[in-house]
């Protein structure tokens, strides 16, 4: 599936079950405590705190796909092209960085 086909999936999702979308800020508001909770499950399970036994559980593809979630939402409802925007970073990307990382002695 790629960007644009999700972005209609979300907006038909909102249409047929959500009612309507939360305001921007609402959403900025969800997409954090999302993004929060990726956090969580990446510093317990990766990083050096220790997980707790109900994060045990947790799914983090399930988590990411949340944030992604409430970015389509937020894409949707301030009229972004999200495939045409992620399309342009990759270029920018590509151009910007092509050697960067290869010459980035703290990556060997």
């Amino acid at each position: 599936m790629n960007i644009k086909n999700a972005q209609k999936d979300v907006d038909n999702w909102i249409k047929e079950h959500g009612v309507r979308y939360f305001n921007e800020l609402t959403n900025m508001a969800q997409l954090t405590e999302e993004v929060g909770e990726v956090a969580r499950i990446i510093a317990r399970r990766y990083g050096e705190q220790s997980e707790k036994e109900s994060d045990k559980g947790k799914d983090l593809g399930e988590e990411l796909a949340d944030v992604m979630f409430v970015v389509l939402c937020l894409a949707n409802q301030t009229g972004i092209d999200l495939q045409d925007a992620f399309d342009k970073k990759m270029t920018k990307k590509a151009k910007r960085d092509h050697d960067r990382h290869h010459n980035n002695e703290k990556l060997k």
